[in-house]
């Protein structure tokens, strides 16, 4: 009882809840959105998938043995800390990254007015039925004059033949005007421009060199930036793949360690102090800090898109630089971090037996491959979601809402397992959950609208709280005193990785020779066609229960300090001092 007294237990409590919100609000600001980030860049779905299978693929292996090497040197406060710092510094490499994809519109509306700083132009208001009339900066121009010294074009995109139009009091020339859908060009009342003006926007514009034509990576192919020149014998876009995954690869190994390890110090930092049953906060509190990072991302971006388009700023980088800044804040937490290591615990051979009670049940089994199919299919929507959702118009306001009403459903299932389990087995339960995966993926194919996804939303309930809910039951059963956090691992960390690895590689080749609508209800008829197939393998297999004997001391312990009476005591107590003077007797004719 001592050396419970010498541990804070609220304090390290409120430390572990801090340091687990700001970790998964780091990652939930970026890695929703970070496939997005990959189609505004120009990767096709193929390299998208590639990428982010080798990203699972990383943390599948390095996780279990960072955490095993921090452990047995015990280094886990300087890998904890090295992983906060590594990972941002090398995600910020992906800002570095030239797009070789058009660049993405504007979606939000916008008053350009409000940008500039003093210029006597009229107010000209950013809406898809009138960005064709809009000036682009000074940066982004390309200009063409008249022999009249007019301006004669003004577009982004490339140089098309342009229909006729007379300018306005001083020339006839034709200004050109391209798609209205791709280009913006200036309006239909726009006056006649002197020469100094002219010369000034296109010494602006070449100083800056940010010119965007039909053959800039022609001539970045060529040398001319530098930046991808010693992969010549490549195209600019396997350029570009290559690149990325490198970073991605670079990232990945850099925060991969984090999760693991902490959970491993500060469970068994619970554990000395006889608290290890409230280590589940943490994970509550994580679930917030993700709500808060996707659905607060999403709408920052979209308050401050007016101002990042001015500036010329990827809006993406808003994404990186909320990561970046949240993972500084967990840093000084992670300082102080309580930390313990526990020599007697080995979590390899700890996984290991997680892995063989998992192998030697065959309901274990069954659940083992079902997390597996959802891990090929929760990789599918993770990857590509974003992209359907903004293929039909939705921004990033809609997107991070919409994955945040997901997040929250899912909290809601505990609450009502009680009454589900009532009516329901827990193999039944993990049907009902991966079935309605797939009903969810299915309505993923038929988007229309920038609202349309958030009724699918609240399948989460069902789609991952249930899931996730029978799994734990799952572990209770196989589980022998002391493997419960090894077997759970097994289904949260193995298998749902090793399906996330599979899905991203396979979903990303049937996306680019498909599409994403197929794609979706591919892996929705395959985890349905599994689910139908389910119930009856599960009702032929031999069910084999384990007996979880730390519940049962346990029970067995308070029944009996409970009915135990004063006689029992008092005769056991008379027992015991009988024998001793018995032996004290003995001794004394000895001597």
């Amino acid at each position: 009882m001592r050396r419970t007294r010498q541990i804070d237990v609220k304090r390290a409590l409120i430390l572990t809840a801090t340091f687990s919100f700001l970790c998964c609000c780091s990652k939930a600001c970026l890695l929703p959105f970070l496939t997005l980030y990959f189609r505004q860049l120009g990767l096709s779905p193929s390299m998208t998938g590639i990428i982010m299978a080798a990203k699972h693929a990383v943390t599948l292996v390095w996780s279990p043995a960072a955490g095993l090497l921090s452990k047995r040197y015990n280094k886990r406060r300087v890998v904890i800390n090295c992983s906060l710092v590594l990972s941002a510094a090398a995600v910020l490499l992906l800002l570095l990254l030239p797009s070789v994809g058009t660049p993405g519109t504007q979606s939000s509306t916008c008053n350009t007015s409000d940008l500039s700083s003093g210029s006597g132009q009229s107010q000209l208001n950013v809406t898809p039925s009138t960005r064709s009339q809009t000036l682009p900066t000074h940066s982004d121009l390309v200009i063409a004059t008249s022999p009249n010294n007019f301006v004669s074009e003004w577009k982004l995109g490339p140089v098309t033949t342009p229909p006729n139009r007379s300018h306005t009091e001083h020339s006839d020339a034709p200004v050109s005007q391209g798609n209205s859908s791709e280009v913006p060009v200036i309006s239909q009342t726009t006056a006649s421009v002197d020469h100094s003006t002219i010369s000034s926007l296109v010494n602006a514009a070449k100083n800056k060199r940010s010119v965007i034509t039909s053959d800039r990576f022609e001539d970045q192919q060529k040398g001319s930036s530098g930046f991808l020149a010693s992969l010549k014998e490549m195209d600019i876009q396997n350029q570009l793949f290559y690149l990325t995954l490198i970073i991605v690869l670079v990232w990945e190994f850099a925060s991969a360690p984090l999760e693991w390890t902490a959970d491993d110090g500060l469970y068994e930092y619970l554990d000395y102090a006889d608290a290890s049953d409230r280590h589940g906060s943490a994970d509550v509190w994580g679930l917030l800090g993700a709500v808060c990072g996707v659905g607060g991302t999403g709408l920052v971006v979209a308050q401050l898109s007016c101002h990042v388009a001015a500036t010329r700023t990827s809006r993406s980088a808003v994404h990186f630089y909320s990561y970046v800044g949240l993972a500084a804040l967990a840093l000084p937490v992670g300082v102080y971090l309580p930390l313990y290591l526990n020599r007697k615990r080995d979590r390899a051979s700890g996984l290991l037996k997680g892995v063989q009670l998992v192998h030697g049940s065959p309901h274990a089994l069954l659940c083992a491959f079902t997390i597996v199919l959802v891990g090929v299919v929760n990789s599918a929507v993770e990857n590509f979601l974003l992209w359907q959702m903004e293929d039909h118009g939705s921004t990033e306001l809609h997107m991070g809402l919409s994955l945040a009403l997901f997040l929250l459903s899912q909290a809601f299932f505990p609450l009502l397992a009680g009454r589900v389990s009532k009516l329901l087995s827990p193999g039944r339960i993990l049907v009902v959950g991966a079935a309605s995966l797939g009903l969810q993926c299915f309505y993923y194919s038929f988007l229309w609208g920038p609202w349309a996804a958030f009724p699918a939303q609240v399948l989460g309930t069902l789609s991952s709280g249930a899931v996730w809910w029978a799994v734990r039951i799952q572990c209770e059963d196989v589980a022998t005193p002391g493997a419960e956090r090894s077997v759970r691992r097994v289904y949260g960390s193995l298998c749902l990785h090793l399906g996330s690895v599979l899905g991203s590689f396979a979903g990303g080749f049937v996306a680019q020779r498909f599409g994403v609508t197929w794609l979706f209800r591919g892996v929705a008829i395959g985890i349905m066609a599994w689910c139908a197939c389910l119930p009856l393998l599960q009702w032929k297999a031999p069910r084999q229960r384990r007996i979880n004997y730390s519940r049962l001391l346990a029970a067995d312990a308070s029944e009996a300090s409970d009915s135990e009476s004063e006689p029992e005591r008092d005769w056991l107590d008379k027992a015991m001092e009988d024998s001793r003077g018995n032996n004290n007797c003995e001794r004394r004719i000895g001597h």
